[in-house]
């Protein structure tokens, strides 16, 4: 709450959220501030990379708005997946996706490539987790990809349904924030979390089933 104050951030501001990387950080950030139950926020599709190609203006200077009155809501658990959740998901054989590149799936990596290979410590993937690439989702301009090539992609090769019961990890929950955007806001999957302990933590448990 203070955070938003201090930023001028009311209840019923509308917030803009935009990145680089294909707005990873953006939608995972989305992520958390729907988590608190913030109400109107949105993706600038395309991020920084399509506002520079488009040669819009950018500036330097920070802006300074009035402080606000703000009061956040509880964690709405129905987005947030906790360890016993994903172990749940894993004995009712119910999906979980594996966003991270197909070297840390593998168990070849822990963190992504070019990144300290820190944080678990183990490497691999959840037993039957699906391998699907968060930033496959994503154009070559860092927008995302039309609804009919996100269906082929999730449903057709990977037999998701708007139905199902989904949760979505990677190594911190940063760049699963993106997926539980693309299947919650531009699919329509009403059930769908996302475990930010993700591999950091299931990676260091004892005894947690891994396979590469």
């Amino acid at each position: 709450d203070k955070l938003m104050v201090a930023k001028g951030i009311a209840n019923d501001t509308t917030v803009v959220f935009y990145g680089d990387k294909n707005n990873w950080w953006a939608c995972y950030t989305l992520w958390l501030f729907k988590l608190f139950g913030h109400a109107d926020c949105r993706v600038m599709n395309g991020g920084r990379a399509k506002w520079i190609a488009e040669e819009k203006p950018l500036v330097t200077d920070i802006p300074s708005l009035p402080t606000t009155n703000y009061q956040g809501s509880s964690e709405d658990t129905g987005i947030r997946a906790f360890r016993n959740d994903t172990e749940a998901q894993l004995e009712s054989k119910k999906p979980l996706v594996d966003v991270r590149s197909p070297a840390e799936y593998a168990g070849e990596i822990i963190a992504m490539e070019g990144y300290p290979q820190e944080g678990a410590q183990r490497a691999g993937h959840i037993p039957g987790a699906l391998s699907i690439p968060w930033s496959q989702a994503a154009n070559p301009d860092e927008t995302f990809k039309s609804i009919t090539d996100l269906r082929k992609l999730y449903e057709e090769e990977n037999g998701l349904k708007p139905s199902d019961e989904v949760i979505v990890y990677c190594r911190i929950g940063e760049r699963s924030g993106h997926t539980w955007f693309v299947l919650k806001y531009l699919l329509g999957y009403d059930n769908v979390k996302n475990y930010d302990g993700s591999w950091t933590e299931w990676g260091s448990l004892v005894r947690a089933p891994i396979e590469k």
